[in-house]
């Protein structure tokens, strides 16, 4: 079983639960999660099974989507609405459309967040989360994030609800948190739906609780690798070529099936496919050879003419 099953994550269980439970229904015991959701929020977790938990990191560190909802009026501890109000709440008038749509100029492009104190990022060695449960208060450093794309869908009263797509590591508490802040009334997050991450949309993920009742069955649902990482260039490899890429060793152009036009973007990855289409290795590109950097297939898992 291995590939790529994207879940409808309900408000409740962590990413880790759902790792969890997938893991158990679908006697699969390699599963992963390829970014985090909060329990409170829903939507899109793309899972990694078997050997595709070996290309996690090339999932994780893509731009995500969400459609979220700011609660105005007063902070919370996790910058969300599962944490103690802080201060007293705002007493003013609620801001006007105008007066949103002017506030997330501010938020759209390159610029550096200051994580939620309850959150994953490490003081020390040790997580923000951990910390603030112990009462022990960080100073966090803020990080350069990246927004591509900041839509405010609508705002009533206390409710703002937007539409972001941002870079991995940004925090949409965060966002909810500024926002208040910006406006001048405090906020924090009252909910959060995750819709795209890279490539992956939530209209194609499964229900969790549909994965779970489908057990094993849930391998017809699966994205294979190749698939997955469709956006990646990719060569074919001839049957000296599979020999080599499933030992680790480089290919030159002789162990290709067709021409290979080396990647001009630095870091990127280059797929090494069997003729029947499946993935074997991912691959940098150096010296006119490609070397197999991860390593899927194995002898005898594709039938190779040749080999």
């Amino acid at each position: 079983m291995n590939g790529v099953l994207l879940i409808d994550k309900p408000s409740g269980p962590t990413s880790h639960d759902v790792v969890a439970r997938i893991r158990n229904t679908a006697k699969e015991r390699s599963v992963g999660h390829t970014g985090t959701l909060d329990p409170m929020a829903t939507g899109l977790l793309p899972l990694v099974m078997g050997k595709a938990t070996r290309l996690a990191p090339y999932f994780s560190g893509s731009e995500k989507t969400y459609i979220a909802e700011v609660r105005l009026g007063f902070e919370t501890s996790s910058d969300d609405a599962q944490g103690e109000a802080l201060g007293r709440e705002f007493q003013g008038s609620w801001p006007s459309a105008l007066e949103v749509q002017a506030a997330v100029e501010k938020f759209r492009g390159s610029f550096e967040q200051v994580p939620p104190q309850v959150s994953a990022k490490r003081v020390e060695g040790k997580k923000s989360y951990d910390l603030a449960r112990q009462d022990k208060g960080v100073e966090l450093r803020p990080v350069q994030v990246h927004v591509s794309s900041l839509t405010v869908l609508g705002c009533s009263g206390a409710q703002v609800r937007f539409e972001v797509t941002a870079s991995a590591g940004f925090y949409v508490r965060a966002l909810a948190r500024d926002l208040g802040r910006a406006l001048g009334c405090g906020g924090h997050l009252a909910a959060l739906r995750r819709t795209k991450s890279g490539a992956f949309d939530v209209a194609n993920a499964l229900p969790l609780d549909e994965a779970e009742r489908l057990g094993p069955g849930v391998e017809a649902h699966l994205i294979s690798p190749a698939d997955a990482l469709a956006d990646f260039p990719a060569v074919t490899a001839n049957a000296a070529g599979f020999k080599r890429a499933t030992h680790g060793n480089a290919l030159a152009p002789e162990h290709l099936a067709g021409r290979f036009v080396p990647t001009t973007v630095t870091g990127q990855k280059v797929r090494i496919l069997a003729e029947g289409g499946s993935l074997i290795a991912l691959a940098d590109s150096r010296g006119g050879e490609l070397h197999p950097a991860v390593v899927l297939a194995e002898r005898g898992d594709f039938k190779v003419p040749g080999a």
